[in-house]
C-alpha cells in the first residue's frame, strides 16, 4: 500500500468516524503492528538450558513398577501395591551398566499410567508405601536419584498425566489438583531436574490444565527440559520425534512451526533396549537389541542432530539383568572404539590449525562475517583412509546451514562424498571408505555466517 493511498483511507475514517474514536483505532492498530514481528526459522535462538541438554545427547528412561512383576506393558489401575516387592533391589547396579553404556543422564517413570507411584506421596496410598518393599517405608525415586549422581549422572523424572486407578480422574478439576500436588513432591525433594517427560498416552478424553503444570515445575525446577509431543507446542522444551523406531528420518531443523508461530524444540527419539518393551518381561531374551541395532540407532538419532533416549528396565528382582546389562557395556564400548581416533587431529600434530579440528566442543570456527557460503579445508602431511565425518554446528545463535558437502581431493579435483541440507546439533555422514591428503566441509547455503565447533573425521572399524 502507498503512503498516498494510506492518506486517502485515513481522511475518509475521520470523517465517518469522528476524531476522537479515529485516534484510538489509531493507536491499537500502531501496538499491534508493535507486538507482531514476523518470525524466521534462522533466527529463532535457543535458551541455554536447551544447549546444555543437547550436549548430553543419549540418556535411559527407566520403566519399573507393578507392571514388572505381572508380564504387563500397560497396567490398568488394578494391580495390588503387594506384588511390588523387588528382593534383591540395586540402583547402583543399573547406573553403573548405564553409566558404561555412554549415556549422561537417566529418566525414572515415577508413575505410570497404572497410576502406581514409587514414592511415598501424600496424596494416595496406591504406592510403594502400600507394598511389602521395605515394609512400605521406603523411597524409590530417592535412591534411584542418589545413585544417578553417585555414577555423574544427571537425573529426571516422568509423571503419567493419566492415571487409570485414581477415582478422581473422572472429574478433571479434581484430578488437576491432584496431579499438581503430586508433580511439586517431585519437584521439591529430589534436587535439580534434567528433563521431565510430559507424556500425552491415552487420557481418555481428559483435558489436562497444562498451563497450571508448567507453572508448577517452573516454580521449583526453573531450567528443567519439559519433553513433550509436538502437539503440545506451547509447553514442551524439547519434541517427540514421532516413532518409537529410535530414527530421524529426515533432515534435522531444531526449529518448528505451529500454527506460523516458531519455537526452538530438539528432538528426542525414544526407544526401548528390548523390541517392543518398555517393561521387563520374563523369557523374553530375544528381543534383546544386538550391538549393531544399538551403533544404526545412535547414528540414525544423535547422528542426525537428536537424543537418543534408550528405555532399559529392571526385573522382578530390582536387578538389570545381566544380559542387559552386558549389552549396554557393550554398545559403550563400541561407540567408544568408534570415535577414540579423531584423524582430523593428526592436521594440528602436524602444525595446522582450526578450532573445530581441536576436538574442543567449548571452541568454534566461524565464516568470514556477512557471508553465505565458505570453505574450511583441512590438510595432512600423508594420505589418510576416512569413511565418517563428524560436522557440529555451534547452535547458540541458532541454526543456519542449509546446505553443505564434505569433499576430497582426488585425480587434481575435488570430489564430493556426502552432502546434506542440515547440520544442527551433530551430523554424522558415512560414505565409502577414500583416502585422501585434502578434505573440506563446503558450506554452500547458509541464512548467516556459519559457526562450526566440530569437524572430525574417522574410519569406522
Amino acid at each position: 500500500m502507498t503512503l498516498s493511498s494510506c492518506k486517502k483511507i485515513g481522511n475518509y475514517l475521520r470523517k465517518s468516524m469522528g476524531p476522537n474514536l479515529f485516534v484510538a483505532v489509531t493507536l491499537s492498530v500502531l501496538l499491534a503492528g508493535q507486538s507482531v514481528s514476523a518470525q524466521n526459522f534462522s533466527d529463532i535462538k535457543p535458551t541455554p538450558q536447551q544447549t546444555a541438554w543437547q550436549d548430553l545427547e543419549f540418556g535411559v528412561i527407566l520403566h519399573f513398577s507393578t507392571n514388572t512383576f505381572l508380564d504387563r506393558e500397560w497396567g490398568d489401575g488394578t494391580a495390588a501395591p503387594t506384588v511390588f516387592n523387588p528382593a534383591q533391589f540395586d540402583p547402583d547396579q543399573w547406573m553403573s551398566a548405564i553409566r558404561d553404556s555412554g549415556a549422561k543422564y537417566v529418566v525414572l517413570v515415577a508413575k505410570h499410567h497404572d497410576g502406581f507411584c514409587l514414592w511415598p506421596t501424600a496424596q494416595t496410598a496406591y504406592s510403594i508405601k502400600s507394598s511389602p518393599w521395605q515394609g512400605g517405608k521406603g523411597d524409590l525415586v530417592g535412591d534411584v536419584a542418589r545413585s544417578a549422581r553417585k555414577f555423574g549422572l544427571k537425573f529426571g523424572v516422568y509423571l503419567s498425566p493419566w492415571d487409570r486407578h485414581e477415582p478422581r480422574y473422572a472429574a478433571p478439576a479434581s484430578y488437576d489438583q491432584y496431579y499438581l500436588a503430586e508433580l511439586e513432591e517431585l519437584a521439591t525433594r529430589y534436587g535439580d531436574l534434567v528433563e521431565f517427560w510430559l507424556d500425552g498416552a491415552g487420557s481418555a478424553g481428559h483435558v489436562y490444565n497444562f498451563p497450571k503444570i508448567i507453572e508448577t515445575l517452573r516454580t521449583y525446577q526453573p531450567n528443567t527440559i519439559v519433553f513433550a509431543d509436538t502437539g503440545l507446542f506451547e509447553y514442551g522444551d524439547a519434541r517427540w520425534v514421532g516413532t518409537e523406531s529410535g530414527t530421524v528420518g529426515y533432515e534435522n531443523w531444531n526449529v518448528i512451526d505451529r500454527h506460523g508461530y516458531l519455537r526452538w524444540r530438539p528432538i528426542e527419539a525414544d526407544t526401548p533396549l528390548r523390541k517392543d518393551h518398555w517393561f521387563w518381561h520374563p523369557n523374553d531374551q530375544s528381543s534383546l537389541k544386538s550391538v549393531a541395532e544399538l551403533l544404526s540407532t545412535y547414528d540414525e538419532t544423535v547422528g542426525r542432530g537428536a537424543q537418543l533416549m534408550l528405555g532399559v528396565a529392571p526385573d522382578s528382582r530390582g536387578l538389570l539383568p545381566d544380559s542387559d546389562a552386558t549389552r549396554l557395556r557393550e554398545f559403550g564400548r563400541a561407540l567408544h572404539q568408534r570415535f577414540s581416533t579423531n584423524l582430523a587431529l593428526e592436521h594440528l600434530a602436524a602444525g595446522g590449525s582450526g578450532t573445530a579440528l581441536d576436538g574442543n566442543q567449548d571452541t568454534f570456527w566461524s565464516a568470514p562475517p556477512g557471508s553465505n557460503q565458505a570453505t574450511l579445508q583441512v590438510s595432512f602431511p600423508k594420505p589418510i583412509t576416512i569413511d565418517h565425518a563428524l560436522t557440529m554446528e555451534w547452535l547458540n545463535d541458532g541454526q543456519h546451514i542449509q546446505k553443505y558437502s564434505i569433499d576430497i581431493w582426488t585425480n587434481g579435483e575435488w570430489k564430493s562424498v556426502a552432502e546434506g541440507q542440515a547440520i544442527g546439533h551433530k551430523k554424522l555422514d558415512n560414505f565409502s571408505p577414500v583416502t585422501t591428503s585434502r578434505i573440506r566441509l563446503s558450506i554452500l547455503s547458509s541464512t548467516g555466517p556459519a559457526h562450526i565447533r566440530e569437524f572430525q573425521l574417522y574410519r569406522f572399524p
